[in-house]
């Protein structure tokens, strides 16, 4: 909120004023309340320690973090260009694998990647989408400039609490929102929802949604049961479905009730016993044979793993020149993999050269080897959430924002162009 000379940041000024003007016993009961709201609704998380699962109250700062409606047109373009690179990098490495093919990246990273799965490879997936529901990790340097950190292509997690943040702060700082053009989130669900739906077999007109769930003792418990209450669709486990003849099934008190989508929260390993780990309790033994037939839609498909892998996350650039034929809008966090010769290079000798920075570029911006121009999907965009779930750091001089070790989160709020973005959906 602050800059360097301790005045408010642009954009920032009226909620400083604001927040000033509550004093700071009165902003520590609002937030006092805020805790008391996450308790009452449940809203934790687990942690780990020793193996045995401890449930926390999330924690929570109620001064938001606020994006500018310009600052926003640009992550969203930049978020929506790489979402469309990578979807075209999957269907591409597990079909026709031109990229691999002519080199424009390294295939021995890709290939020897535990998780390239190659058992999915031909697998016509719906619509050619791979990934239907990413969580991109951004961070901002001290210029103000955001760079990518991570991307999350299989099960992410944090939408319910990027839901529930906003849900408390309407309740504890209602005033604040009378005067902010902040835009909603609360259509993440009915969005997911009716993309969820979108993959449904052809033919289905009333499609059966399910969540997929390992249990109770996931660490996102919480989050599965709240997004399956409020899309309104059944939260189960692998024993609540059976795979009969490449179709799947629910159990329920009045038969077996046919499932046409499944949004699952496994990984790919577990998914099915059958095709990953034989002593998976929470897949479901034949699920991949009904996909690959056809007969169910997953959301996200397996195999998108090798897309977020650390050592491709260095390659995302090259990928993106390659498909899209455009320079990256949001960059990456610099990255050296030392199975590329000139980064291990680097790495093992940095004083090669004079002490001169060395930056590696597999093509020369602009350039988009090989293929040629690939064919325009413009579903593969999507839309990004107008908002997200900001990470801090609450102990004063700390750096560490994981909420298991003792970090928190805000409410981000995205600032709207016009009147007609700001309300509640």
């Amino acid at each position: 909120m602050l800059a360097a000379v301790g005045q408010p940041r642009p954009g920032y000024r009226r909620l400083y004023d604001a927040l000033n003007s509550l004093g700071a016993a009165e902003l520590e009961r609002r937030h006092g309340l805020a805790l008391q709201l996450f308790r009452n609704h449940g809203i934790t998380f687990a942690v780990y320690p020793d193996e045995q699962g401890t449930e926390k109250v999330f924690p929570f700062d109620v001064i938001p973090r606020v994006i500018s409606a310009a600052t926003w047109r640009r992550l969203e373009a930049g978020l929506k260009q790489r979402m469309a690179a990578l979807n075209l990098f999957l269907d591409d490495i597990y079909n026709r694998k031109l990229i691999l093919k002519q080199r424009a990246i390294p295939p021995e990273i890709i290939l020897s990647s535990s998780l390239y799965l190659r058992e999915i490879e031909g697998l016509q997936v719906p619509h050619g989408i791979h990934c239907h529901v990413a969580g991109i990790d951004l961070v901002r340097d001290g210029r103000g400039e955001f760079f990518v950190l991570e991307d999350n292509l299989r099960t992410p997690s944090g939408a319910s609490y990027v839901l529930a943040n906003r849900y408390v702060m309407k309740r504890v700082l209602p005033d604040l929102f009378a005067g902010y053009p902040v835009r909603p989130v609360e259509a993440y669900v009915h969005e997911l929802l009716s993309h969820l739906r979108w993959l449904a077999p052809d033919g289905v007109e009333d499609p059966t949604v399910v969540l997929l769930t390992p249990g109770i003792n996931n660490s996102a418990y919480y989050e599965h049961l709240y997004l399956a209450k409020q899309m309104g669709v059944e939260l189960v486990e692998g024993t609540d479905l059976v795979v009969d003849e490449d179709h799947v099934f629910m159990r329920t008190t009045r038969g077996l009730r046919p499932v046409h989508v499944i949004y699952r929260r496994i990984d790919d390993e577990w998914l099915d016993p059958i095709f990953g780990r034989q002593e998976s309790l929470v897949g479901v033994a034949g699920l991949m044979n009904a996909y690959r037939a056809g007969n169910v839609g997953i959301a996200n498909a397996p195999g998108n793993g090798v897309a977020d892998d650390k050592a491709v996350y260095a390659l995302v650039p090259t990928i993106l020149r390659y498909y899209l034929g455009e320079d990256p809008i949001l960059p990456n966090v610099e990255t050296f993999v030392c199975a590329i010769e000139t980064d291990r290079r680097y790495v093992v000798d940095p004083t090669t050269g004079g002490g001169r920075r060395v930056c590696r570029h597999l093509r020369q911006p602009g350039e988009a080897p090989g293929h040629g121009p690939w064919p325009p999907r413009p579903h593969l965009h999507g839309q990004v959430t107008p908002g997200g779930l900001t990470r801090v750091a609450l102990k004063p001089g700390s750096l560490i924002v994981n909420s298991s070790q003792g970090g928190g989160s805000r409410d981000t709020w995205v600032m709207a162009e016009s009147t007609g973005e700001v309300g509640d959906a």
